[in-house]
């Protein structure tokens, strides 16, 4: 009978995503909008600043999605994957230390930029640090409970956040609250990232090798010639690959779309607030969904729901229609993240789950670099994103296709 009670190292690797929940969470709401306040006070324009912006989250994925792959074979050695995980922690808290304090929109996306690198670099780790801590049999439930409580919990730095930036107590400008509210964020991320550094042990492994750099390209070599007799591992790549796509983009754009429709600032925030607190129960039902009728099937039909939300989204243009598409979102994202990430973590080999995962983190990166870089040449070429929104679709069929030719495998 399975153990209900969570072990010390799936509590500490829950509570990662507590931590880092809380940057995607002003990632997705107020940077972008405090961004956007920058570029205005620097003369351009809503829409090329929509363009900057999109453009500027692509440029870091695109360089994660490069070094993907050979991170995750260097972490496959014997203790190696902390220590690449700390070291672009370090990375991401002081870039994010910086961008605070930076005062003009160049500098400031120079350091988002390696901020958004050394984040999602982390979660790479992260990810592959989930056949260290738990079972097969438990996957589901621990990447689904990861998810939860890292919406709930990055509720409450953000939430005192957004009530110095509206109450503005003992004379504060806007700005400079704005940058206290960033700072709250990057201490619960330093503080909540202990546990997982002291308590999460690798314990799958390869022995280290002499040369490891050269050894891990040809494993590198080895694992991609072995993707490609692995339909089935490969089908789902790259279904994930498509709707993934879809949903990143869905989130890191949807208060950048709502102000270009006009959107009031605080009405995105609460809506977007209001997204996570719907997204806590959901993922967590998610995972007793799926152990009733598998996570492939409980996927595909995230995917479709995901279909209507971009339908939705093209037609949107009144604030509680924003709420409607709030809603939506957070019915659906924690799921189809959580089991994506435990179904994949199920199919590979748990020694080499870094490698594997590198892959499967550059097939979702170069789908996160495309997926705003559409929305971006909507923006500018047809003068609103809405079009951008709509054209996710195709992606959202092209994952379900895959992903039933993965599952026939």
């Amino acid at each position: 009978m399975e153990n209900k009670k969570f072990t010390k190292a799936e509590k500490s690797w829950i509570l990662y995503d507590v931590a880092n929940s809380a940057f995607i969470m002003i990632l997705t709401a107020t940077i972008p909008i405090y961004f956007r306040s920058l570029t205005e006070g620097a003369g351009i324009s809503a829409e090329v600043s929509t363009s900057i912006w999109g453009t500027s989250t692509s440029i870091a994925l695109f360089i994660l999605a490069v070094l993907s792959p050979v991170l995750g074979a260097l972490a496959d050695y014997e203790s190696m994957k902390k220590k690449i995980f700390g070291g672009f922690l370090a990375l991401a808290i002081v870039s994010a230390l910086l961008f605070t304090f930076v005062p003009n929109w160049i500098g400031f996306l120079c350091f988002f930029i390696l901020a958004r690198l050394g984040y999602a670099a982390c979660n790479i780790l992260y990810d592959a640090m989930l056949v260290d801590v738990t079972t097969d049999e438990r996957m589901d439930k621990i990447s689904s409970f990861g998810y939860a409580f890292g919406y709930i919990g990055s509720c409450i730095p953000f939430i005192v956040g957004i009530v110095l930036i509206l109450v503005k107590p003992f004379g504060l400008s806007t700005i400079l609250a704005t940058r206290i509210s960033f700072l709250i964020t990057i201490l619960w991320w330093i503080l909540l990232s202990i546990p997982l550094l002291k308590n999460v042990k690798q314990t799958h492994f390869l022995k280290p090798k002499k040369n490891v750099v050269r050894h891990s390209f040809r494993r590198l070599m080895v694992t991609f010639a072995k993707l490609k007799r692995d339909r089935k591992i490969l089908y789902y790549i790259i279904a994930y690959f498509f709707y993934i796509d879809g949903v990143y983009t869905i989130i890191s754009m949807a208060t950048t779309y709502g102000a270009e429709v006009g959107i009031d600032s605080t009405q995105m925030i609460l809506a977007l607030l209001l997204t996570q607190l719907v997204a806590f129960p959901f993922a967590i039902l998610s995972s007793s969904i799926a152990a009733k009728f598998g996570a492939v099937r409980v996927i595909k039909v995230l995917i479709i729901v995901y279909c209507g939300i971009c339908i939705f989204g093209y037609g949107l243009d009144t604030a509680a229609e924003f709420w409607i598409l709030a809603v939506a979102v957070g019915i659906c994202q924690g799921g189809i993240q959580a089991l994506s990430r435990s179904q994949f973590g199920k199919m590979v080999p748990k020694k080499e789950s870094s490698e594997y995962f590198g892959f499967f983190d550059i097939f979702g990166k170069f789908a996160d670099f495309f997926g705003p870089l559409m929305i971006s040449f909507c923006a500018l070429v047809f003068g609103s994103s809405k079009y951008g929104v709509l054209s996710l679709i195709v992606l959202f069929a092209i994952g379900l296709f895959f992903l039933c030719k993965s599952e026939k495998c």
